[in-house]
């Protein structure tokens, strides 16, 4: 008996190759290509490898620059034009999210304007759908028109893998900041165990950390935090964590950003006994590549993709 033809097509932006090898082991779909370049004066080119029409189709590609999010963009555009049945935008690092609202007068809200940006990709046959993972503020998810559908994934399973692998005895889930108590209270209570968070206050335009909320003395401090930058404030909130006696201070993140020399940095910070995250971002290999531990979020997105298109499954 001849083998079933698989009906849905998976494409990645380049960046987002590892990921969708490990995303495309669990599901049943041809892997297509989608070949990019640079004209000498700049501009992009683009060309999908694989027949779209009438097929459900699935890009993955999170916006983690302008030119991976202009990647995506034009992509999905095409995608929709060429008569794909459905369109799945998977976006596991859903960039400027921290531009989620106006701080000062004159302000972009860079995260809106993205927003409103995808939402004007044209629909497929069937509509399209925009898997975002872990955004840092949760309401940017309603920030996408009414012909945009949009669904929030957590990482939280494959975060508690990684504080479990930590093997540590009785330790303390802390956050960086009071604004990421309510993640980090989900976690400590999935794990059952304590939450931290430490306070800040604002002067002369610096943040300054003015206390801890929780006995951490002589314990394990595990900080998560929704992404990693520079990583100026993990280091910050780390040593607030050691100066109020904390044994030792680890550090687990979803998105791993590490933008310029963090990663370096970070693992060479006496502050930090260790640092792991997810692959929601390419830069997550430069921590892999460091000695870091860096699991893969492919087994929530397979979840989810199966979910919206139950002939996925192997």
């Amino acid at each position: 008996m001849a083998a079933r033809p698989r009906t849905t097509l998976l494409l990645a932006i380049p960046d987002y190759g590892p990921l969708a090898a490990d995303l495309a082991e669990g599901l049943d779909v041809e892997r297509g290509r989608l070949e990019t370049s640079r004209f000498p004066d700049g501009e992009r080119y683009l060309r999908v490898h694989g027949e779209v029409a009438n097929r459900n189709v699935i890009l993955l590609g999170g916006t983690t620059d302008d030119a991976a999010f202009l990647d995506v963009y034009d992509t999905a555009c095409h995608l929709a034009r060429a008569g794909a049945r459905s369109l799945a935008v998977v976006a596991p690092y859903f960039g400027y999210s921290t531009m989620e609202r106006a701080a000062q007068p004159g302000e972009v809200v860079t995260a809106k304007t993205r927003a409103r940006a995808l939402s004007a990709i044209p629909p497929a046959q069937t509509g399209n759908i925009l898997f975002l993972m872990d955004l840092h503020t949760d309401g940017i998810q309603h920030y996408f028109g009414d012909g945009l559908v949009s669904r929030h994934l957590s990482a939280r399973g494959v975060v508690c893998d990684l504080i479990r692998g930590l093997n540590l005895d009785d330790p303390v889930i802390a956050s960086t900041d009071a604004g990421r108590a309510k993640q980090v209270v989900k976690i400590a209570n999935e794990l059952g165990h304590e939450a931290a968070f430490v306070y800040k206050r604002r002067v002369d335009d610096a943040l300054e950390l003015t206390g801890v909320n929780a006995d951490v003395s002589g314990r394990p401090v595990v900080m998560y935090d929704d992404m990693v930058r520079t990583g100026g404030s993990l280091l910050q909130a780390a040593r607030a964590y050691k100066e109020q006696g904390a044994s030792e201070v680890h550090a687990v993140t979803t998105h791993l950003v590490l933008a310029q020399d963090a990663t370096t940095r970070l693992m060479a910070a006496e502050e930090l006994a260790s640092l792991s995250g997810t692959d929601t971002h390419p830069r997550s290999k430069l921590l892999a590549d460091a000695g870091g531990r860096v699991a893969s979020v492919a087994p929530i997105l397979s979840a989810a993709l199966q979910a919206r298109y139950p002939d996925l499954a192997r």
